[in-house]
């Protein structure tokens, strides 16, 4: 079997099953990698302060960069890259592409600096790049072209007992975006008990959102302890949410879906009521908090078949008490 060089999500998991817990056989399994390899990968890519992710793919890109001998390009292996560039593939698809049905091996830095040296004499395959009017800059793991949050405080300073969903108080937060990106819900879920509040918002400004998170939440502070957060600019003002809810907010790494898979799966249920494309300005908020209880009614199995309201709220519905006509 041919060894695959772990990637930067895995070593997110690795981290994440290192905070829970798990043992070096337990996380092997859960990765399905041999034992061997997340011994290796722990220590030789740990700090000063342990196993941090983003550390430890920056010392894997740079031991893989500095020993990477220079494939050099043919003209035929040119212009199979010029023709999937310019079918929107980006750089990694290339490599993946181009591995499988060429047999060419690849790394992803090297299409990179092979489409900025293509614009620096003035080719335009640049553009069929996903953000093409942004500046290349190289980065170790990944390509982070967003916006940098002031005074943002990782996940990896949440306290340990927020993963382990043992008390009620610990929520995330996302937005669920509407037709065109014009309008967007503002989206708060309990991790223990999966209570979720839903919030239209009248714009996408980070001082609106700030607005509608403390008038929804406030009456609720003395039930938050922390609020986890994506990277995206909405939440620019998380200082003043936090200082008006009296909560400490922490945010996910970029491109980590899954140390928020709460809210991302409770968004995957808004959706059934309001798919892609929706118009949130034309959302009433009646239809809005229609939602939003049907979901704190709903019984969950993941918690006993017990619903949200239940859990949170210490509210019981009879789900058989309305005649059925």
């Amino acid at each position: 079997m041919n060894y695959h060089q772990l990637t930067e999500n895995e070593r997110y998991q690795i981290y994440s099953l290192l905070k829970e817990g798990f043992n070096q056989k337990q996380i092997s399994d859960n990765l399905k990698r041999s034992p061997s390899t997340i011994s290796r990968e722990t220590k030789r890519n740990s700090g000063l302060r342990g196993y941090r992710p983003k550390q430890a793919q920056a010392i894997s890109d740079h031991r893989r960069v500095s020993a990477y001998k220079h494939f050099k390009l043919s003209e035929e292996v040119v212009e199979w890259m010029e023709r999937l560039i310019r079918q929107e593939l980006s750089p990694q698809q290339v490599v993946d592409y181009l591995k499988k049905h060429k047999g060419i091996d690849l790394h992803h830095e090297t299409i990179y600096q092979w489409i900025y040296a293509d614009k620096a004499e003035g080719g335009d395959l640049y553009t069929h790049l996903r953000i093409a009017s942004k500046p290349y800059r190289k980065l170790y793991g990944h390509y982070d072209r967003r916006g940098k949050l002031r005074n943002r405080v990782d996940i990896d300073e949440r306290p340990n007992i927020v993963d382990r969903r043992s008390r009620i108080g610990d929520w995330e937060g996302d937005t669920v975006m509407g037709k065109g990106r014009k309008s967007a819900l503002l989206t708060m879920v309990e991790r223990k008990t999966l209570y979720t509040i839903i919030v239209r918002l009248t714009g996408k400004q980070s001082d609106l959102l700030a607005d509608a998170a403390i008038a929804a939440m406030v009456e609720l502070k003395d039930r938050i302890k922390t609020i986890t957060l994506d990277n995206g600019l909405e939440f620019a003002e998380h200082e003043r949410i936090a200082d008006a809810l009296e909560a400490n907010i922490y945010f996910a790494h970029p491109y980590a879906s899954w140390e928020r898979g709460i809210s991302e799966n409770t968004n995957g249920l808004i959706r059934q009521y309001f798919p892609k494309g929706t118009d949130f300005n034309e959302v009433s908020d009646e239809d809005i908090k229609k939602v939003m209880d049907k979901l704190n009614d709903r019984l969950r199995k993941t918690r006993a078949c017990r619903s949200p309201n239940e859990l949170f709220m210490g509210l019981r519905k009879d789900l058989l008490a309305a005649q059925i006509r």
